[in-house]
């Protein structure tokens, strides 16, 4: 039998090693609220929220008030419909076309201008 001399950092704990982090992820999580967001879920809202706004700062410089009447009423129904979304992919899109939509409406507007 060979002599036990000192074991090298880490040898032989890497289950308490890993049990112990799986333990402080559980304890981490309990104390979240039910409804919580994670970070992802955070971060894409954040998204969301700042292409709402950006659009609706967009509206304003519409100059025909019927018309800022209908897209304003259009932007708050298409956010409203898709507001219960929760595959990342689908948000992805959805995210991806107000953008190009947003960008669509600003030309415009440069043009009117001009």
């Amino acid at each position: 039998m060979a002599a036990a001399g000192p074991r090298p950092p880490g040898e032989g704990r890497t289950v308490t090693a890993a049990a112990g982090e799986a333990e402080l992820c559980v304890m981490a999580a309990s104390r979240l609220p039910p409804g919580a967001l994670s970070l992802k879920q955070f971060l894409r809202r954040q998204q969301v929220l700042q292409l709402y706004r950006k659009i609706l700062r967009a509206i304003r410089e519409v100059p025909a008030e019927a018309d800022r009447r209908y897209l304003k009423d259009w932007a708050r129904e298409e956010f409203r419909r898709n507001k219960d979304a929760t595959e990342e992919d689908a948000i992805r899109m959805m995210i991806t076309q107000g953008n190009m939509q947003l960008q669509e409406l600003q030309r415009t507007l440069r043009l009117a201008k001009s």
